[in-house]
């Protein structure tokens, strides 16, 4: 009941705190009622059309730059309100259409990248054959279920863990236990190395929509003790919630001094070479019906669940010849570098634009 946190239809919104860019600026779509936070100052414009150009105008590269110079403070930056009302402002009405025109044509290709990355997972399917079936619907019925005894027997008494199957077999390939084609967590040292500099992947350097790693940092080797280990062509995946569910996995390759660690929530898978191809082990990993299913073996208190062992241990995948991984994962890289691509030119163009609004509203 605030009325300074209140917000309608037509109010400009600028985000005030914060790591990262200030000042970000929106409008509120008509017909909205809401609140904001600490976070974000409402401007009452009184005119939708003087709160679009406002917006597109905080929203460029040079604006953003005369905000950040305004802001205080160390971990936290944040613009006060004369801070805020100390910004120059040139209203020009030509900037909320040019910059609709250059969003709008980022948000498309952007689209189509996302496209191009969750078809990933029906490519992988339809090569191995495999047809899953609907999602139940999350009604009370499905929701209760008989299970014998000797189901239970050497396993989990959750319920959870019971709930369904996952079966990835197929018939087009043989399945094996993937602990027969990969060791789970397997040790590793690199003690030879002393304090030499090898690759240090944090969870933030894994990236979920693309299944990349950041393998740029360098860490002491001899610095490694309270992390996770791992080397050339591991694959790691996040254990923990909610990184697990978002497809954190990446493929270790190009590593500095040929090892390196991160985060003690990770799984690392090393695959035996003559049997699974790393990337198509990653593939299977990042399927989201996998993802899914595994959520149901999570382990701990909520909020910091993570994926146990066991269902590792439990998982068959199917696995082709290597020829057919590698057929497998020449499709799926293709894919996924072509929305890399697009998302590239994407926001190349979105620059270019914001450039030329620049230059047409500071001569």
């Amino acid at each position: 009941m605030l009325a300074r946190s209140q917000v309608v239809g037509g109010d400009l919104l600028i985000k005030i705190t914060g790591v990262g860019r200030m000042a970000v600026a929106s409008v509120a779509p008509n017909g909205f009622e809401g609140n904001i936070n600490q976070h974000i100052v409402v401007c009452k414009t009184g005119d939708r059309k003087v709160s679009e150009a406002l917006a597109a105008y905080l929203n460029l590269d040079f604006v953003e730059r005369l905000a950040f110079r305004r802001a205080t403070g160390g971990t936290r930056p944040a613009l006060d309100y004369p801070a805020l009302l100390s910004i120059p402002v040139i209203l020009d009405q030509r900037v909320p259409e040019l910059s609709r025109i250059a969003t709008g044509e980022y948000l498309r290709m952007e689209a189509i990248a996302r496209q191009l990355l969750a078809s990933i997972d029906d490519l992988l399917l339809t090569e191995l054959g495999i047809q899953l079936p609907p999602e139940p619907p999350a009604t009370l019925a499905n929701r209760v279920f008989p299970r014998p005894f000797s189901e239970l027997t050497g396993r989990r008494f959750d319920p959870s863990s019971h709930l369904r199957n996952l079966d990835l077999t197929g018939g087009k390939f043989p399945a094996l236990p993937l602990t027969k084609v990969a060791q789970l967590n397997p040790r590793t040292d690199f003690s030879q190395l002393e304090s030499s500099p090898i690759s240090f992947v944090p969870m933030e350097a894994v990236s979920d929509d693309l299944g990349e790693a950041d393998r740029s940092a360098t860490r002491p080797a001899n610095a490694a003790k309270s992390y996770t280990p791992f080397q050339e062509g591991d694959v790691i995946s996040a254990k923990i919630t909610p990184c697990m569910e978002n497809g954190k996995a990446a493929v270790l390759r190009g590593l500095v001094g040929g090892y390196g660690y991160g985060s003690t929530e990770y799984h690392v898978f090393r695959p035996d070479p003559t049997r699974l191809n790393a990337e198509y082990l990653h593939a299977l990993l990042r399927l989201q019906t996998l993802r899914r299913h595994a959520r149901l073996f999570f382990t701990g208190s909520a909020g910091h669940q993570r994926v146990s062992e066991e269902f590792f241990y439990r998982l068959q995948i199917p696995v082709p010849q290597l020829k057919n991984q590698e057929r497998i994962v020449e499709k799926i890289a293709a894919r996924r570098d072509e929305a890399k691509r697009l998302r590239a030119a994407a926001a190349a163009q979105l620059a270019a634009a914001k450039l030329e609004i620049e230059a047409m509203i500071l001569g």
